[in-house]
Parts: C-alpha cells; structure tokens; sequence
C-alpha cells in the first residue's frame, strides 16, 4: 500500500516564509533555507516552496532561492508561484526542484500542463487548486493568490487538469486556509473521488485528528500544513506515529 505522505509547505513573500489566515493578515515566520533544512531533519516526506505573490507581482519565481533551497533538502521538492512557460519548469527543475507547480498559468493556458508533462513528464506537473464554496454548495476555483474568482466549477477543473497531464493536485480551501478548524473533507472528497492522481489537502490543520480525517473521509493521498509546523505546534513525527497506530501507511 502507498505510505501517505505529510508535507509542510512555505509560503514565501519578499525572500521570508510568511503565515495568514485565509490568504491575508501575512505574518514573518522566518528564513525558508533553514525551514526548509529543519523540515528535512524532522521527517517530512516533502516539501512545498510558494512564491505567493509572484503571479499578482507578474513576476517570476526566484531561482537563485529555490536553488538554495533545493541544496538543503534531501526529500523531493515542489516549487510554485509565477511559472507561466515551459522555460520556467526548465530552470526550476535545474536549480534543483522535483516538481513545479501551476496555478494562475494553467487557468490562463490549459496547454501549458499539457507542454509540461510531455517535455518533463506528468509526475513533475502539480495543478495548485484554490478552491472556495459557492452559495449553491459547490466550488469555484480562484488565481492570483485567490484574488480572482475565476468563475469554473472545481470539480470540473480538476478533471479537464489531469486529462491535460496533471500527476498531481494540490488542493486548498479558501474557506479553511489558517483557521486550524480542520480540513474541508467534501472539497476534497469531491475531488479525489473523480481522479486518479494524487490529491494533496491542504488548508485548515489544527490537530492530528484533523489529518486523520482528511487522509480517510476524504480519500487524499497526502496532507499540507504550514503554520501547524512552522511554530511547532505539532511535530511531524508526533504526527505520523499517531497516523502510524490509527492504522494509516506512513513513512517513519
């Protein structure tokens, strides 16, 4: 059986880590080269690099950063935020990244996963979902760092990404990002129910019970926290040792 997998992610504004609550209130939480080597030395399975305001900034992603990143790290490593063509997979994937993912881009040009995971292969693609409920109960996804409601149905979207290439998707709820009320189990039920690649869950981590719940009602493959574990309120192994005795595959 696949270990499920826990994965800490930083969210990068301006070179420093930064924390919020429902994608605003941005607050420092530190260098992301030394987060990025501590997360690697406490067991994480992998890492997520995010440059939130890369897209909106209509700036790329910071190389350089990644690259040092990349030199701490000894578990694969996801980096996203501003990658609009296959040149930017290119140099990220050079300066040390295992997958890149795309948000904003792959909205805007849906080819783009497509050209990605012909040149790289799909395994190196992740479609970032920010997802945010409807009145009518259903979801829409939303770009630029959720500034953008972008008026397509989540479900959908993620269907038409893993027919274009996607290996993966990375699926946050809007609705819970930062409240540590737990994640959003039909949003991401409603997803992983319908593809056969990887679902990431993240936003809304408060409690080891929380991850229990989402890894199975709400079927994902793999779960994101940042804040959780950037202020040590729950400790990765701590975590997976629960997991491990609630019967769920990780690696200890």
């Amino acid at each position: 059986m696949l270990t499920k997998r826990i994965i800490p992610c930083l969210d990068v504004k301006d070179g420093r880590v930064v924390k919020g609550v429902n994608f605003i209130d941005l607050k420092d939480a530190g260098d992301p080269v030394q987060i990025a080597a501590a997360y690697d030395k406490a067991g994480a399975d992998e890492l997520v690099f995010l440059d939130i305001t890369a897209s909106s900034d209509h700036r790329n992603t910071v190389v350089e950063m990644a690259s040092r990143v990349a030199d701490q790290v000894f578990i694969p490593f996801t980096v996203g935020g501003g990658i609009r063509t296959v040149e930017d997979f290119k140099a990220l994937l050079r300066a040390g990244a295992d997958k890149i993912s795309i948000n904003s881009a792959a909205i805007d040009n849906p080819s783009l996963i497509s050209a990605a995971a012909d040149k790289f292969g799909s395994q190196c693609v992740v479609v970032a979902i920010d997802a945010k409920r409807r009145d009518d109960g259903g979801f829409n996804i939303y770009k630029h760092g959720g500034r953008l409601d972008c008026g397509i149905d989540a479900v959908e979207w993620a269907m038409k990404a893993e027919k274009l290439g996607a290996g993966e998707i990375l699926l946050t709820s809007m609705d819970c990002d930062g409240t540590k009320s737990g994640f959003d189990i039909e949003l991401t039920r409603a997803i992983s129910s319908v593809c056969s690649i990887p679902v990431i869950a993240s936003g809304g981590a408060g409690s080891k019970e929380d991850f229990l719940d989402v890894l199975t009602d709400g079927g994902a493959d793999a779960a994101l926290a940042a804040s959780l574990f950037h202020y040590k309120e729950l400790e990765i192994m701590d975590l997976k040792e629960y997991l491990n005795n609630n019967s769920i595959p990780v690696r200890l």
